[in-house]
C-alpha cells in the first residue's frame, strides 16, 4: 500500500465538508429537537411536582376541613346532650313543683273537710245538748238519771 498524499487531504477535506454539512444541516436540528425534548421532559417534570404538591395541599385542605367538620358535630353533639339534659332536669323540676303544688292542695282539702265536720260536729252537738236539756228540764231527775243521760249523750257523740 502506497501512501498518497492527495488522497488523504481529499479524504480529511471531504470529511470537514461532510462534517461541517452533517453539522449545520442534521446534527444542529438533531441536537435541537433532542434540546426541546429535554425542556419538554424538564417542564412535564416541574408540571408534574408542582400538580403532586398541589395535589398534597389539597389533601391536607380537605383533611383539615374533615376534621373541623368532625369537631363542630362532636360540639353539635355535645350541646345536644348539655341540652337534653336540661330539659330533663326541667321536666323533673316542674313535676316536683306540680307534685308539692296537688298535695298543698290536698292538704287544704282536707283542712277545709275536717273544718265543715268539725262544725258539723259541733252544730250537732249544740242540738243534742238543747235537747238533752230540755229533756232533763221536762224531767226533774235525780242525779243517777242525770248521769245516765250524759253517758247517753257522750255515746252518741262518740259513735257519730
Amino acid at each position: 500500500m502506497e501512501f498518497v498524499p492527495t488522497s488523504t487531504i481529499i479524504t480529511i477535506v471531504a470529511f470537514v465538508v461532510l462534517y461541517l454539512g452533517l453539522n449545520k444541516y442534521a446534527f444542529g436540528p438533531l441536537f435541537g429537537v433532542m434540546e426541546k425534548r429535554r425542556q419538554l421532559v424538564l417542564e412535564q417534570m416541574n408540571t408534574a411536582e408542582a400538580s403532586r404538591k398541589q395535589a398534597e395541599q389539597a389533601m391536607s385542605e380537605q383533611k383539615a376541613a374533615l376534621d373541623e367538620a368532625r369537631q363542630e358535630a362532636y360540639g353539635i353533639i355535645e350541646q345536644a346532650r348539655k341540652t337534653s339534659v336540661k330539659q330533663a332536669d326541667e321536666i323533673v323540676q316542674s313535676a316536683k313543683n306540680e307534685a308539692a303544688r296537688l298535695k298543698d292542695d290536698a292538704v287544704k282539702d282536707i283542712e277545709s273537710e275536717k273544718n265543715k265536720a268539725i262544725a258539723a260536729l259541733r252544730s250537732e252537738v249544740g242540738g243534742i245538748s238543747v235537747k238533752i236539756a230540755s229533756k232533763i228540764i221536762e224531767k226533774q231527775v235525780d242525779e243517777k238519771s242525770q248521769e245516765q243521760l250524759v253517758n247517753q249523750y257522750l255515746k252518741e257523740v262518740g259513735s257519730k
